[in-house]
């Protein structure tokens, strides 16, 4: 019999599910290409918006973007309903696109300054004495009251630093041109990348991506990633941060009775990847902590060992489609794979793994007393909505027809650092211009060069005047979240 409250996930000789007050203890989805993950997770994402919980996942092949658009009867839906005696309810879900690009769905960006100079780091891949720059390039703009908004508010503030090296050094740590030039180079890739696109504003707010239709059924947002996987630094780093910005901003809540958001991180090895050890305890940390915000997080890669065990030992509820085995290190992933598992006396774990078929699955949920429930040969429930992409003119359509539509189109370019550094060095030549003419007309003259100070004291005094505040009120003391990132006032 299944529970009221639980997202149905398919059939084994009983029922397969996840219990919403548990489904913010996280999860994970795995298995080679072509084994089902994709229909797995568009089923799951379909369960929990009819369960009224909202949904994030990254669309990184297209096929996803059918959860917007009513499914249709196949022989293999028909077939899957039939064996595991579930009535499929065709039916399209309330869905939000989004595109870093704009090009796919809504532009989704945000600031330099909220990113932060860890994940900005990871994303330019810094050496350490380049993130030490970095983080002092933060610090000023921090202090001189800087806003870091876009790409080209960080160069600025980067060209300011290498002028200013030898009066910075003494104060904030050495800034060596080098650093700095090295930098400068790591930006211009990432704009070449497609990065520019990603900052500025406005910028995402984490409520909209945690909308409820009207009908009681949560919004899945799905974002185009296609093309954003041509830079899969600039996709991991993305998504890190959207956790991270929930992280911050979202209110303590304990276990609800349901999810307040469940977020998809499809492709999840590109977080773990050559990531530095102090990101990954930034990254183990939130994991471990946004479950107390209401947020599930399910991870979905080809190989559970793609995520390192001090996150995946929180992921409570898992789904493992078949992997293959020819290598040792293949060998080596499916016997790891089977002893995350709580054993069955009925099943060969590490032999099922290798024999399950497309649509097929071993899991394993947390039961009513929180603890994992013994693995299951499950047969996955097929989806209700389209299985496979929709068209240009169906995507264009729910676009238009979006809750958010028109409200991040047109790029919003406030003053910011940029323009407040332009008028600083611009005050800055007229000012040194004025002290060259006038020691000229004093020599000419054959005055006295004792007012020498006072013109110098003058000239820095209309340079510290002439800064104008941005528009944004900076609060005196900037507060900076677990992965660096400047806090929203809320």
């Amino acid at each position: 019999m299944l529970p009221e409250a639980s997202v149905y996930l398919g059939q084994s000789n009983k029922p397969e599910f996840i219990l919403l007050r548990l489904a913010n203890r996280h999860g994970l989805i795995t298995g080679a290409t072509g084994t089902g993950k994709t229909v797995t997770l568009q089923g799951i994402a379909e369960a929990f918006s009819d369960q009224g919980v909202p949904v994030f996942c990254a669309d990184v092949k297209g096929d996803l973007s059918g959860v917007a658009e009513k499914g249709e009867a196949k022989g293999w839906i028909e077939e899957r309903a039939a064996l595991i005696g579930y009535e499929v309810e065709f039916k399209a879900y309330p869905v939000i696109f989004w595109d870093l690009f704009g090009k796919q769905g809504h532009p989704i960006r945000t600031t330099i300054s909220e990113l932060g100079p860890l994940l900005l780091s990871r994303l330019m891949d810094l050496s350490e004495a380049q993130e030490g720059v970095l983080n002092i390039a933060f610090k000023i703009a921090d202090d001189e009251k800087l806003p870091l908004l876009d790409l080209k508010d960080l160069q600025s503030l980067l060209e300011d630093l290498a002028a200013r090296a030898d009066q910075l050094t003494t104060k904030y740590g050495n800034i060596t041109k080098a650093s700095v030039g090295s930098i400068q180079r790591s930006l211009l890739v990432l704009e070449q990348q497609g990065g520019a696109h990603f900052f500025g504003e406005p910028a995402l707010k984490v409520s909209d991506v945690m909308r409820v239709a009207r009908d009681g059924r949560g919004y899945i947002s799905v974002l185009a990633a296609d093309r954003l996987m041509e830079s899969p630094r600039l996709y991991a780093t993305f998504l890190l941060f959207l956790l991270s910005e929930m992280f911050e901003e979202l209110p303590e809540v304990g276990d609800p009775d349901k999810p307040k958001l469940v977020f998809f991180f499809d492709e999840a090895h590109l977080l773990f990847r050559d990531a530095p050890k102090a990101l990954l305890e930034k990254v183990e940390q939130v994991v471990r902590l946004i479950r107390s915000k209401g947020v599930g997080v399910y991870f979905v890669t080809q190989n559970p060992l793609d995520v390192p065990d001090t996150v995946s030992r929180q992921l409570g509820n898992r789904v493992q489609h078949a992997l293959r085995a020819f290598t040792p290190a293949e060998q080596k992933a499916v016997k790891a794979a089977a002893e995350t598992f709580r054993k069955n006396p009925d099943i060969d774990t590490q032999k099922a793994i290798m024999e399950l078929g497309i649509g097929e699955a071993l899991v394993s949920t947390l039961d009513q007393k929180g603890q994992p429930t013994i693995v299951e040969h499950t047969f996955v429930k097929p989806p209700n909505a389209r299985v496979g992409p929709i068209t240009e003119a169906e995507r264009k359509a729910v676009i238009k027809a979006s809750p958010v539509a028109g409200e991040y189109d047109e790029v919003e370019d406030r003053e910011s650092a940029h323009e407040i550094l332009q008028k600083r060095t611009a005050k800055r030549a007229e000012t040194q211009a004025a002290e060259v003419e006038e020691k000229a007309e004093r020599k000419k003259s054959g005055g006295s060069s004792r007012s020498d100070g006072f013109w110098t004291s003058l000239g820095k005094a209309i340079v510290r005047s002439a800064v104008p505040m941005a528009t944004r009120v900076l609060e005196d003391s900037i507060k900076r979240g677990a992965l660096g990132g400047i806090q929203r006032k809320r």
